[in-house]
Order: C-alpha cells, then sequence, then structure tokens
C-alpha cells in the first residue's frame, strides 16, 4: 500500500470539452481557485484545494480533450501533467476522469488512454440528471466492474456523489495502483488503427452490457432544436441575431458603467492635484499612474459582459452549435469556427475579443485569429472617424440622398475586415501554417447554465486582466507621460496662434486661458513634440505633419487620444471632444510655414485609413503579450500592421493626389 501521508495528495480531473468538467472543478474547489499558465506555454494551468477526507489536495484541472494523441499543445500538457514530465507540477496520485453520461461512448475513449498510463482513474459520471430524465439507465456497479475503476454518479449542482467521489479518490491514492485494462500491448500488425478498433471493443462491450437506452421513435428536444438552430438558413439568422445582442450588450450596455470608471479616475485625478502640492510627483500620480490604471479599469465592463455571455453560449450548448455553422465559412480564410465570437466581439474593443480566443483549442488557430482581431473597428476609432468627418465630410451627400459621412464609417468598418481576412488567409499559409484540423466537435445536450460557473468564469477573466495586463499597461502609460511631460518649459506661455484663438472665441466668446496655451507650448518642445519632428520626414509622404505625428504618438496610449492631444496642439484644451466645434475648425484653419493648409479632406481620409489598420493601442499588446506568453508576437503584430497601415495611407493619399483630390 503507497503512503500518501508523506506528501498533498495531487488530483488530476480529465475529460472532453462540455463534459461537466469545469462546473465539479467549481463544486469541489469553492473559491480555492489558482489560475496561471504552465511555464513557457499559453496554456493555462488551474488548480485548487479540495477537501479529501479531512485533508487537503491540490486538484489540478486539465485542458479539455478528446483524446491524449498529443497532436495539439493542450493534449502534449495534458500528458506530461499525467506523466510527471511537465516542470513544476508533482506526478498525479489520481486522475479523476470526467464522463457525460449523455455522451458514453465518445467519453470514454480518453478514458482508456489514461489507462495505459498506469495511473489510478476514478470516473466521475457526470450530466446523469440528464441522462435519467431521458428515461434511459446505467448499473454503475456493473460498468465499474467491466472497467474494472471506481465509478460515481454525479450531479454538481446538487452536490450528489461528491462525498462518494472523495472516498472512492482517497481509496485508490491509498492503493496506488491500477488494475484497469491497458491498450500499448495490442498487436498492430493487423493494421495501423488495431489499437484504435481494440479501444472501441472495449467500450462499445462495456457501454451495452451495463446501460439500457430509451429506444421510443419520438426526436429528442435537442434533436427538435438542432433542426432549427443548425439550419443552413434559419440557423444563420438566429446566429446573427444573438451575435447583434452580444455586440449590442459589449458596445452599448457597457457605455454607462464605463462612464462612470472614467469619471470616477478623473474625480480621482482631480482630488490628487487638489490636495497635493503643485510639481512632478503630483503629475505623475495623476497623469501618470492614475490616468494609466483607469485606462485599464475602464474596459473592464466589456470584459465582464462579454465572458458573461460566453459562460453562457458554452453553458447552454449554443457555442457549439455557432462554431459549427460558422467553420465552413471561417475555415475558407484559414480560421476555427470559433473564430467568429473573438472577431465580432472586437468591433466594440480587441482586447476582451483577444481574451476570447481562448475557446479555441488550436494554438496555430487561436494565434490566427489573435492577430487579425484588431482590424477590427473598435468604439475607440469612432472619435477619430467622427473628428475627421465632422472637419471635412458633414452635410455632404451622394446622389443627394446618400450621406458621405455614413459611407466613409462603412468604408472604414468594410475595409479592416477586408484586410483582416486577406492577412488570415496568408497568415495561416505561412508563419501559422498547418494542415487544416478537423472540425470535431461534439454538440451537447441543452443545458440551463450553472450561475455559480458563470461568474466564477467571469470574475476569474477580469483578475487575470487586471492583475497581468494591467502592469504592463501602467509601465507604459507613465513611459508615454513622460515623453510628453518632459523637458519642462517653464517659460511663460506665448500668444496662440491666430486661427486658434478665433475658434475659441467663436465657441466660447474668449480667448484660449493662458494654462491651455502653456500646456501646447509644453506638448509642443516635450520628448513627444521632439519625436514628431523627428518622424515628420517619414510620415510626410503621407501627408502628416510633425503635430499629427505627436498626436500619432500620444494616441498609442489609447486610440482615441489623438483627439485629446490634437485639442491642446491646437490650443483647444484637452477636455474638447471629437464634436468640438472649435477643434473642428482649428483643424480646417490651421496653416503650415508656407501658408498652405495642412488638413485637407485628403489628409483626413489618409488618417482614418491609418488608424484603422495601424497597432495605435498599448492595452491590446499588452493584452496579446499576455495571451501568447510571448513578446515575440505582440512585436510581431504591431510590426507587420504598422507597415500595413502605413503603405494603405501611402496609397491613398499619394493616389488621391495623383487623381487631383488635395
Amino acid at each position: 500500500m503507497a503512503s500518501t501521508t508523506a506528501h498533498s495528495l495531487t488530483i488530476a480531473l480529465a475529460g472532453n470539452p462540455n463534459a461537466g468538467k469545469t462546473t465539479l472543478f467549481n463544486a469541489l474547489t469553492g473559491l480555492k481557485q489558482k489560475v496561471a499558465n504552465y511555464p513557457g506555454v499559453t496554456v493555462e494551468r488551474k488548480t485548487g484545494r479540495w477537501q479529501l477526507n479531512g485533508s487537503g489536495a491540490d486538484l489540478i484541472d486539465l485542458p479539455g480533450l478528446y483524446s491524449l494523441d498529443a497532436t495539439s499543445l493542450d493534449e502534449q500538457i495534458a500528458r506530461s501533467v499525467i506523466t510527471g514530465e511537465q516542470k513544476g507540477v508533482r506526478r498525479p496520485d489520481v486522475v479523476v476522469a470526467v464522463v457525460d453520461a449523455t455522451n458514453l461512448e465518445r467519453n470514454l475513449y480518453l478514458v482508456t488512454q489514461l489507462f495505459d498510463y498506469k495511473v489510478p482513474v476514478v470516473i466521475a459520471l457526470t450530466m446523469i440528471d440528464v441522462f435519467e430524465k431521458q428515461d434511459h439507465e446505467i448499473n454503475i456497479a456493473k460498468l465499474s466492474q467491466l472497467l474494472k475503476v471506481p465509478v460515481v454518479a454525479i450531479n454538481a449542482k446538487s452536490g450528489r456523489g461528491i462525498k462518494e467521489l472523495a472516498k472512492e479518490v482517497h481509496k485508490a491514492a491509498e492503493k496506488g495502483e491500477s488494475s484497469a485494462p491497458v491498450f500499448n500491448d495490442v498487436d498492430e500488425t493487423s493494421g495501423p488503427h488495431a489499437k484504435i478498433f481494440a479501444r472501441y471493443s472495449f467500450i462499445s462491450k462495456a457501454v451495452q452490457e451495463s446501460t439500457r437506452h430509451n429506444d421510443t421513435s419520438k426526436l429528442r428536444i435537442s434533436s427538435k432544436i438542432d433542426k432549427v438552430l443548425t439550419h443552413k438558413f434559419f440557423g444563420l439568422v438566429i446566429l446573427v441575431a444573438v451575435l447583434l445582442v452580444v455586440f449590442q450588450a459589449i458596445f452599448s450596455w457597457a457605455t454607462v458603467p464605463m462612464d462612470l470608471l472614467e469619471q470616477g479616475f478623473g474625480g480621482l485625478s482631480a482630488l490628487v492635484k487638489e490636495n497635493m502640492p503643485p510639481g512632478i510627483l503630483t503629475d505623475l500620480i495623476s497623469d501618470g499612474i492614475i490616468a494609466g490604471v483607469g485606462g485599464v479599469v475602464v474596459f473592464l465592463p466589456q470584459i465582464l459582459l462579454l465572458f458573461l455571455f460566453i459562460s453562457l453560449l458554452e453553458d447552454t450548448g449554443y457555442m457549439a452549435r455557432a462554431a459549427f455553422l460558422m467553420d465552413k465559412l471561417m475555415s475558407k480564410v484559414g480560421l476555427h469556427g470559433k473564430a467568429f465570437l473573438p472577431l465580432v466581439s472586437s468591433f466594440a474593443c480587441a482586447i476582451p475579443g483577444i481574451m476570447a480566443t481562448r475557446t479555441i483549442e488550436n494554438r496555430r488557430d487561436r494565434f490566427a485569429t489573435i492577430m487579425v482581431a484588431p482590424f477590427m473597428s473598435c468604439s475607440a476609432r469612432l472619435p477619430v472617424y467622427t473628428l475627421m468627418i465632422a472637419a471635412f465630410f458633414a452635410g455632404q451627400t451622394i446622389f443627394g440622398f446618400i450621406s458621405v459621412a455614413a459611407v466613409l464609417m462603412l468604408a472604414m468598418y468594410s475595409l479592416g475586415i477586408a484586410v483582416a481576412v486577406v492577412v488570415a488567409f496568408i497568415l495561416k499559409r505561412t508563419v501559422l501554417k498547418a494542415p487544416p484540423p478537423p472540425f470535431l466537435m461534439e454538440l451537447p445536450e441543452y443545458r440551463v447554465p450553472n450561475l455559480r460557473t458563470v461568474l466564477q468564469n467571469m470574475f476569474t477573466r477580469a483578475w487575470l486582466f487586471l492583475k497581468r495586463a494591467g502592469t504592463v499597461i501602467l509601465a507604459i502609460s507613465i513611459l508615454l507621460w513622460a515623453l510628453m511631460y518632459f523637458p519642462r518649459d517653464l517659460s511663460p506661455a506665448p500668444a496662440a496662434d491666430a486661427s486658434t484663438t478665433q475658434a475659441a472665441v467663436v465657441e466660447t466668446g474668449s480667448e484660449p486661458a493662458e494654462d491651455v496655451v502653456k500646456e501646447s507650448e509644453q506638448l509642443k518642445h516635450s520628448f513627444a513634440g521632439m519625436l514628431g519632428h523627428t518622424i515628420e520626414p517619414v510620415i510626410r509622404p503621407l501627408g502628416f505633419d510633425w503635430k499629427i505625428g505627436v498626436a500619432l504618438i500620444a494616441s498609442f496610449a489609447a486610440r482615441e487620444v489623438l483627439v485629446s492631444t490634437l485639442s491642446i496642439i491646437y490650443n483647444v484644451g484637452k477636455d474638447a471632444d471629437a464634436e468640438s466645434t472649435t477643434l473642428v475648425s482649428a483643424i480646417r484653419d490651421a496653416k503650415g510655414d508656407d501658408g498652405k493648409p495642412i488638413w485637407t479632406p485628403l489628409t483626413a481620409l489618409t488618417l482614418m485609413v491609418f488608424f484603422v489598420l495601424a497597432m495605435q493601442c498599448m492595452s491590446t499588446l499588452a493584452v496579446v503579450r499576455r495571451e501568447t506568453n510571448s513578446w515575440i508576437w505582440p512585436i510581431f503584430m504591431f510590426s507587420y500592421m504598422t507597415v500595413i497601415a502605413y503603405t494603405a495611407a501611402f496609397l491613398t493619399y499619394q493616389g488621391g493626389r495623383m487623381l487631383g483630390f488635395e
């Protein structure tokens, strides 16, 4: 008998996707959970403490798997954990195999693979309530006898079988050996698939002798629903409606809490300035640290809403149907069917969209989706579009009734989608090349979502975002603040430019305040201003001057910062928004040293094209770093998107000039 007192037991949970593994893990561990990545890879390692017969045990939730053939990164990690080869993880004393009672034969295939590693196995038979409601019967004692391992019927929601599972796991750990059959010594001379015939033959016999299915001719409810939800036409219509609800929620329902968070951090920043003496430390805390943290936390409502919907769609079983519907279309450009939700979510914000790619099991498919998600025009780009359209295209129509503004807005969204499709096609045939994976996904039974699991998933993801991405974003925020803050220009503020002074008088009835003018001059002479002058020769072919260059640099903190930066540069004040008539007038009237207008409709259009395609968001890059567990991918993303954006903007501006537009 093996001793179990020398160390705390290590238990692993293994099972197919949608088998109820996450619900069981949450029921066994409660709030005593930790989420981290396995060393050197992007696969998440979820662990918790399970009070096992009075003593604590370490519970490891392995990635959802269909097999242990190690064709994917998830399968490699799971196998290395089970064999004890995974760095930093003890070999499990027992593996709890989570098996869906409604899909016995499919789920037991993984179990027979676990037998080959001679680790003690206990089967947790989930979905037993659904199985019994369908008038099926299962002789659990007989199934246990045939499989030669303990089998426990589980209902994690009601607590059924939890104590029995703990008892059997403890007994298996004490025994320390497995009597289950293994298939490693199967004679394969009869063919390469002999072992797979052998496994399914064993499974089929065990299932047939231990279960009795209700063989009535009446179709099950799930089958009836699937006839509609997976229909070639009606299924897509329903999917579009579902996506519209999700998109609307992320795009608009999060507006109020995001505004409140933004106001809260703005108020906190003002409070610091009011109660601390003026100086560098006060500015660092208020404009650097608080503004940086606020820039992270403001995305929290969108992330919570996204993972609320993802959890609900997965728990109900609809996510599998949606992926099934979209796979044929997505596969034409090399993306997985599950990529549709992350890409649609990215129209609100690429950050939650990128985080949503975790539903894609294959690493290359997931990375390809991450690499193109930022091309979707997020809400942060809207202020830029709005400002450019208001300045040069407002009130214009085509054919007398089609709004130019609407056409341009649609064109920007369409451009992002088109480029994303092309880039995905190229990536999946070059740096992320891989044979097209078979779309293997079982359609689980429809279920009522587990509220505890849904909420736990929401808050776990939110905390990971704040904890890990936030640190990188904060560091970059402080760096950008320093670039715009130093060196300090303490000389008296000069008079404002005549054009911007006149614009301010038109809207406010008075000249710009001295602090507004001084703020503008400080930015012009800051390191960011110097960088703007440095990159001016590079951006001149795009029709951009050094002032636009400064705005581009500042907008890396967040795309919408371009508007407030231009407001500062043109002496309007950083609180002006995209619809400010003062800022619009200042942009229209801005003149270069040669007296020619700096901004033209062509310049505005070029800037919009650049912003559609450029990676102007440090928050997104920080999340990509977090999700890929490497700096290589965010650097690659920033580089190739910048090249594409520059090329497209160059062709737009120079092509427009060749056609006679200015």
